[in-house]
């Protein structure tokens, strides 16, 4: 009888081990599982941030104003626009020939 109790009091004891180590790991994971998620939503926050802060920088306005400034761009108008004629491309194109 002695035998029985002391094979059952190692199965309770291996158990209990079994049971700890069991709730310890789920403890750990579910603190990962938490981590993990709270940096998901922060990485779909500053992707959403940089979404909008890319649309704010290709505004038609921005480009135009960067392109002025920058590499000293203007507009296009009839005062400075020149126009070339067909009849005076094929003549200098035949003239090179």
């Amino acid at each position: 009888m002695t035998r029985l109790n002391l094979v059952l009091l190692v199965a309770v004891l291996v158990s209990a081990l079994y049971l700890i180590r069991t709730q310890y790991e789920s403890r750990r994971l579910t603190t990962e599982l938490d981590k993990a998620t709270s940096e998901a939503r922060r990485l779909e926050t500053d992707s959403e941030r940089l979404q909008v802060e890319k649309r704010a920088q290709a505004t038609p306005l921005r480009v135009e104003k960067l392109a002025k400034e920058q590499l000293q761009m203007r507009s296009a108008s009839p005062a400075i626009t020149q126009y070339v004629s067909l009849k005076a491309a094929s003549a200098a194109g035949g003239g090179a020939q």
